[in-house]
Parts: structure tokens; sequence; C-alpha cells
């Protein structure tokens, strides 16, 4: 069957199914649309994740073979237990949003620009303060050093993005969204497309079919909206 990449309009939220994506380039399912709440939030739930950069158009992507993180596997190592004490870093959820997409759109070495457009920004805000998006913070003094954001799907995190200003702030900030992802009682983190790095950290892959059926059983585990309220995440060190 040859496969095709369908074009989405603005007036339904629809979606082809996740096996209809391209096998090159990997996963792209979709061009076009919008980035509403409801679009993403119907996007998260299948399988699908928006990825495109500032002067294309809306790609929607849904890749084979995922990767994912399963939090009760995840140890930080000593290096990192010895980087938290020495700094001090104090430990927030959804207490600077904002912030944390702003840091994360930040360009990097070896970078030329980043993905997360204004329309991204303001997309993801939407979606927190629906209740759907979440960040963790790395503060040092009063100054936001680092994080990482993504979106709740019942008992599935989707990991959108991370960044770091002080050596290890990123993993620490990781390390924190594991701990408190354990104790709501949530097991998969989604890291979207494998890679080294991805692999480095502790992440497997999954055939779509296989991710699919996660998300399928994940979607049904309800999340009580006080675990996400604004707080401190303290780490044992």
């Amino acid at each position: 069957m040859v496969k095709v990449v369908r074009y989405l309009n603005n007036e339904h939220h629809w979606f082809p199914t996740p096996e209809e994506a391209l096998a090159e380039p990997n996963g792209l399912l979709a061009i076009g649309g919008d980035l509403s709440p409801e679009r993403l939030m119907q996007a998260y739930s299948r399988g699908i994740f928006p990825w495109f950069n500032p002067d294309e158009p809306i790609l929607w992507w849904s890749p084979d073979p995922r990767a994912l993180f399963q939090v009760a596997r995840h140890r930080p190592s000593r290096s990192l237990k010895r980087s938290l004490r020495r700094r001090g870093w104090r430990l927030t959820l959804n207490h600077h949003f904002a912030g944390v997409v702003d840091g994360c759109a930040s360009p990097r070495a070896k970078q030329d620009g980043t993905w997360i457009s204004p329309q991204m920004r303001a997309s993801y805000l939407a979606l927190h303060r629906l209740g759907h998006a979440h960040s963790v913070e790395v503060w040092h003094d009063g100054t936001l050093v680092g994080g990482l954001y993504g979106v709740l799907v019942g008992g599935l995190f989707c990991g959108e993005s991370m960044f770091h200003r002080q050596t290890d702030a990123s993993k620490v900030a990781f390390w924190a969204l594991n701990h408190h992802l354990k104790s709501c009682n949530i097991q998969w983190i989604d890291a979207q497309v494998p890679n080294e790095h991805l692999a480095s950290l502790g992440s497997e892959s999954l055939s779509r079919e296989a991710f699919l059926r996660l998300l399928s059983e994940c979607r049904q585990q309800r999340v009580d909206p006080s675990h996400w309220q604004p707080q401190e995440i303290c780490l044992d060190v």
C-alpha cells in the first residue's frame, strides 16, 4: 500500500491513524491544521506530536520505533547526587512554566535557531493553563537554571523539551520528574524519537504497535489534579 501524507484543515480536529505514517521521513503523518488545545490533546492521546521549524507548515509525527523511559527504572548516578548536594538547587513543579519553555527555546551551541516558535509557545502555555502541560524547574539563588516540560495524557507523561544553564541542571530536572511521577503512580515517559543521548539516559525503544497498546492503557488512568498543583520537589540525597 502506498502511503501519502494527509493535509489537515482548521475546521475539524481529525487525524489519520498513526499506522499511516511514512517510513521515510520516519513517522511523518500529516501537514497543516492548527495548534489549538483541542487538536494538540487529540494528537497526544493518539500517539502523535507536532515537530517543525518556524519557517515550515505544522508537521505531525508518529515515529516507529518510539523512545520511552520506565519511571521505576530511573536511577540517578552518584555524581548527579553529589552535584545536587554541592550546588544546593531548589526544585519545583509548575512554578514557572513560561520560563521553562523560554529556556528550552533559547538558542543552543551548534544550533542556528529553535523549533519552539512564538506560535508553539502560546499553544503550550494554553495547555498549561488548562492543566494538561506541566513543568519542572531547577533554581539557584532565585534564578531559573534548568527545567523541562511536557504534556500529561492519563498515566503517560509526554516529554517535550529540557534545558540547562548550569551543568547537570536538566538531568536533575529529569530526576525530579521521575520522583514526582512515581509518587503519582505514573509509570512511563514518552521521549518521542529514539537517539543515542536518550539511550544513554536509560530510554528503551518500543515499536509503534507496542507503544500504541501502552498508550491505550495509559489513557484509562486517572490522576488526581491536586498532584499537579505548584509545589516543591524534595529529592533524597
